[in-house]
Order: C-alpha cells, then sequence, then structure tokens
C-alpha cells in the first residue's frame, strides 16, 4: 500500500519517508488510514525497497506466539528506525542459511524468541552470526518472560556486560517496551532469582535510553532468605530429588549436617545456572 489516509487527506509513502528521513522521531506518531477500510495502518520504511503502509493490528493477550513474534518485530524495527538505524525485518544472511529478525545494522542483529527454541538450535543460530561478524542481541517473548524461579530453558538469554552485570531482554509488544532485567543472581542453592527491572519504551528514546542505561545497583535479598535455603534443602532431602540425593550424599560421606555446613553455604549468591557455593565445598 503506497498511499493512505492521513486526516482525511491522502498521503504518499514515500513523502512521508522523507519527512523521517529529516526527523526520525516522526515514524509513525501520526495516525494513517487505510483509503478502502479506513483502519489504522503503519509506514514502514526498508532499505531494500520503496516506502509502503501496511494494516496495523494491535498485539492483544492470547494472541499465538506468531502474531506475538511479528508485532514485537515490527515494533522494535520501527523503533531503531525512529533512533537513525537502518533497520529491516526477515534480512537473510550467511548464504541463506540464517535469517534475521531484526538486522539493525550491519554488524548488528536483534532476535525475538518468542517460541520454544532448544540449546543446539541456539547455538547452532549464535554461531553463524559470530561467523558473520554480526553481534546477535536476543530479546524474549511471552513464553519465556524472567520469573521469580529459574528455567533451565531461559539459560541461553542470559548475558553479562559491566554496566548491568548479568541480565536479561524482554519484548512486550502489548505495552510496546523493552524490559531490562538487570544485576541478577540465583539463590545460594535453590533456583529462585533476584534482580531489578527498568522498562523503556519502544521508540527513538526508549532505545537510547536502553543503549546509555547506567543503573544504581541495590540488591536487596529480603530477611529470611538464608532460612528459606535451609528449609527448600531439607525439603528436597525429604523428597529425594536428583539434586537432594547428591547433595545428601555428599554431606554424608563427609559428616555435615544442614547445621554444621559452613555459613557461605546459604548466603553466597551467584550468576544464573552456575554450581553453588554448597557443591563445590562438598566435591573438593
Amino acid at each position: 500500500m503506497y498511499a493512505a489516509l492521513l486526516k482525511n487527506e491522502l498521503v504518499l509513502a514515500v513523502s512521508e519517508a522523507a519527512k523521517v528521513q529529516l526527523n526520525p522521531n516522526y515514524l509513525n506518531q501520526e495516525i494513517y488510514r487505510c483509503p478502502r477500510c479506513k483502519k489504522r495502518v503503519i509506514l514502514v520504511i526498508s532499505q531494500r525497497s520503496a516506502a509502503f503502509f501496511k494494516h496495523f493490528r494491535p498485539y492483544q493477550e492470547g494472541q499465538g506466539e506468531q502474531d506475538e513474534h511479528r508485532r514485537s518485530k515490527l515494533l522494535l524495527q520501527a523503533a531503531l528506525t525512529a533512533a537513525g538505524m537502518p533497520a529491516e525485518v526477515e534480512v537473510p544472511l550467511a548464504d541463506g542459511a540464517l535469517r534475521a529478525d531484526v538486522l539493525a545494522s550491519p554488524n548488528l542483529a536483534f532476535e525475538v524468541q518468542c517460541a520454544p527454541l532448544s540449546d543446539e538450535e541456539y547455538h547452532h543460530r549464535h554461531s553463524l552470526y559470530r561467523g558473520i561478524g554480526i553481534t546477535d542481541i536476543w530479546l524474549v517473548g511471552r513464553r519465556h518472560y524472567l520469573g521469580q524461579q529459574l528455567k533451565k530453558t531461559q539459560l541461553i538469554y542470559f548475558r553479562q556486560n559491566s554496566a548491568w552485570g548479568c541480565y536479561y531482554l524482554e519484548i512486550d509488544p502489548k505495552r510496546s517496551q523493552i524490559r531490562l532485567k538487570h544485576h541478577i543472581l540465583e539463590a545460594p542453592i535453590s533456583s529462585r532469582l533476584n534482580y531489578q527491572t527498568a522498562s523503556f519504551n519502544l521508540d527513538a528514546n526508549g532505545i537510547d535510553l536502553l543503549w546509555h542505561f547506567q543503573p544504581s545497583v541495590r540488591t536487596v535479598f529480603g530477611k529470611n532468605w538464608e532460612k528459606e535455603e535451609k528449609i527448600w534443602l531439607e525439603k528436597q532431602f525429604r523428597e529425594k530429588s536428583r539434586l537432594g540425593y547428591r547433595i545428601a550424599g555428599q554431606m554424608y560421606e563427609k559428616g555435615y549436617t544442614i547445621e554444621t555446613l559452613p555459613a557461605a553455604a546459604f548466603s553466597t549468591w551467584r550468576i544464573p545456572g552456575t554450581t553453588s557455593w554448597l557443591e563445590q565445598f562438598l566435591a573438593k
């Protein structure tokens, strides 16, 4: 669709795209309408073809992962374009072996993961990006949102840097936001998580704020977490879980009870997915 209604007047996509070139913040700030059905459309700017309009479908809870994925990609592309980046969606790379969800620049790509993904497939795609010199940033959809307990399937999406510590990126098309969960730590023995959250709108300003975000770190674990970790470990012993069975055997061999273990066993928080202090201690 190469034309749309703006305030009841017909405008061309190429003309509106020219305004975006002068002012990236202009992208989809106006409400465009389809000349036929009068429903809302959005302006899409592509480096490979002329600008065009396409129908806008607001994302709603309950829609499938495909709709969530498609909507998230378009919102992300629009935000990156507004921020001055030549973003495109569904770009084939690595001689067709890889397709970037959003290619923001020649050396930066974004992957939006809403469906399940195996470790093998993730590492295959990640290595393809690395092989062609492109940094891949992964944002996850609702299925993979981080809660209070760590799931093993979430481990592949964690990243680390000096400003944010261990961090995790989520995309929320309903609120049109990116959520950054940063300085994430896993409990000393259980899979309970502790982290801080910052949200950024999917627009030029939000992308800029995310890029330069410098959080103030305030790690608060709560009052009784050491006691709760001991209770959790006792429960593993009673239920004879795989972890409980292994730790109970090691403690028995070395003559320890929960009461005689060093305090560090229940007080040393860790990077998600890493071996606990207690297991390292018992393995010595």
